[in-house]
């Protein structure tokens, strides 16, 4: 009669050994996802920052240096 106890025990090994591994790779996933986000936001905020630098090195020589003023083209009259 333990035979189909140990069926019945082995069975369940097998299921909560599946179950344990796919919880494993759903952490792991969850895990590098986050990771992965972070890595983004920190990329992003850095590209922020040196866009905003640039932005305002720009403005600063545009302040100093402003363009100089260009002379209006001459006009054409039309030929009939």
């Amino acid at each position: 009669m333990s035979k189909p106890t140990s069926g019945v025990s082995a069975a369940r090994r097998n299921a909560e050994a599946l179950l344990n591994k796919t919880k494993k790779r759903e952490s792991d996933f969850k895990i590098e996802q986050e990771r992965e986000s972070e890595a983004r936001a920190l990329k992003t905020a850095r590209l922020r920052e040196l866009r905003l630098a640039k932005e305002a090195a720009d403005r600063s020589a545009a302040v100093a240096n402003p363009p100089a003023a260009r002379r209006p083209k001459p006009r054409r009259s039309k030929q009939t």
